[in-house]
């Protein structure tokens, strides 16, 4: 379907959509610029798509899908595309495969989640038979077993893997547990969260031949955002030329960042979806321009995610990099926070996976780097206001995913209510 000219999207959504008119009640008629609009507050969004007093939606529902969303919190959100809104995103993104490098005949495995509302598989599995190139599609689906994956990756001699991060890794272990030549796989396509770099090596080992990389960009709620750009940095995306408009803006203040290397929140605006108009709808992404001129960007890390203990932030990249950075050998195959409270104090652990026992210093060094790259955190913890940092080591398998989706946890606050 063709796009809407932003402010044809403004004067349909402002007249159709009793929520984007109050929002935009003290919008000039003429936009002149995007900074004009405000951002999207997503507690107002989600509390006027409700069913069935909904007051965000453009029109009734009588042609459309209905994805629900959880991420990585577990509360649902409902979305509904029309039929040509989801033909025109899934057009596209099968596109992006090609870019990605999904070649002509290539045997594929989806491995992205299905049921309970979930767009997982069916998005990816539309834009395979979407995809401007031949291939062969087997909608494997993140129930199926470890097992049962790596005995179809040998008897197909598969040669794309798409999945969700820990699912893919998941995968990897059996098929390093098995002993199993998987030289087939020739391409790893990721979606549905970040690539995180301490699963890389186990994919490397699993998957030697493969190439890694992002399958686009999108979420049930906000939609079609990026397109994979190829190269070594998996973050990089760039925005879909004529289907979306990318912004990065000031986390505090909200003003566009228009350098290179400035993180900030990660905006897009959908100029072709308008049943559910997507305008300055914050992506739940921190990102930072890597090409502001040919609309290039790098995520790095979720907007919503890290750890607070007392006063001390403690981010789960900046966390997750330390830890990365004084463990060369790779031990570590996952992390995630555990927020707990005992004796009146707040305290911190990292649970970290593993599919090789780690040496025994290991953890001590992990310990270490940590507070280098915190230092405010030993010190808050000998003067007794917090808990000391402790490290927890278990299976890969047994860190705490998203039941649903299968993502990965990366904050678990066990703190008892207030």
């Amino acid at each position: 379907m063709p796009q809407k000219s932003l402010q044809e999207l403004v004067d349909f959504a402002r007249k159709h959509s009793p929520f984007y008119a109050e929002a935009y009640k003290d919008v000039p008629a003429t936009i002149s610029h995007i900074t004009q609009l405000p951002v999207v507050d997503q507690a107002a969004f989600w509390a006027a798509n409700r069913w069935p007093e909904n007051t965000l939606l453009t029109g009734p529902l009588t042609d459309a899908g209905v994805y629900k969303t959880g991420g990585t919190t577990g509360a649902p959100k409902f979305s509904p595309w029309t039929r040509g809104e989801h033909a025109d995103a899934v057009t596209a993104f099968g596109a992006g495969m090609v870019r990605a490098g999904l070649k002509p005949g290539h045997r594929v495995a989806n491995l992205m989640a299905s049921g309970e509302l979930y767009s997982g598989m069916l998005f990816m599995e539309h834009g395979l038979h979407a995809s401007p190139v031949e291939n062969v599609r087997f909608p494997v689906g993140s129930a199926t077993p470890d097992e049962a994956i790596a005995e179809l990756i040998a008897n197909f001699q598969i040669q794309v893997l798409v999945g969700e991060p820990m699912k893919l890794s998941a995968v990897a272990e059996c098929v390093l547990k098995r002993g199993q030549d998987a030289d087939s796989v020739e391409l790893v396509l990721f979606a549905g969260d970040l690539m995180f770099d301490d699963l890389r090596p186990i994919l490397a080992r699993a998957f030697p031949k493969a190439t890694v990389n992002s399958i686009g960009l999108a979420s049930v709620d906000a939609g079609l955002v990026a397109a994979p750009v190829p190269g070594p940095d998996v973050r990089v995306h760039e925005e879909f030329a004529n289907r979306t408009l990318v912004e990065i803006v000031d986390d505090e203040t909200g003003e566009p960042i228009t350098a290179a290397g400035t993180p900030g929140r990660l905006l897009v605006t959908n100029l072709f979806r308008t049943l559910m108009p997507i305008i300055r709808y914050p992506v739940g992404d921190r990102a930072e321009w890597a090409d502001p001129d040919r609309r290039h960007f790098r995520l790095v890390g979720r907007s919503i995610e890290g750890a607070r203990v007392g006063t001390i932030a403690m981010p789960t990249e900046d966390v997750r990099a330390a830890l990365i950075a004084a463990d060369p050998d790779h031990f570590m195959t996952g992390m995630q926070m555990i927020q707990r409270r005992w004796d009146g104090r707040d305290g911190l652990i990292l649970r970290l996976g593993y599919t090789e026992q780690p040496p025994p210093d290991l953890t001590q060094r992990l310990l270490d780097a940590v507070h280098a790259a915190r230092p405010d955190y030993p010190i808050y913890a000998a003067d007794g206001v917090i808990h000391e940092l402790a490290i927890e080591w278990v299976p890969r398998g047994e860190l705490v995913t998203n039941p649903r989706t299968g993502k990965l946890r990366q904050v678990l606050d066990e703190r008892p209510p207030a």
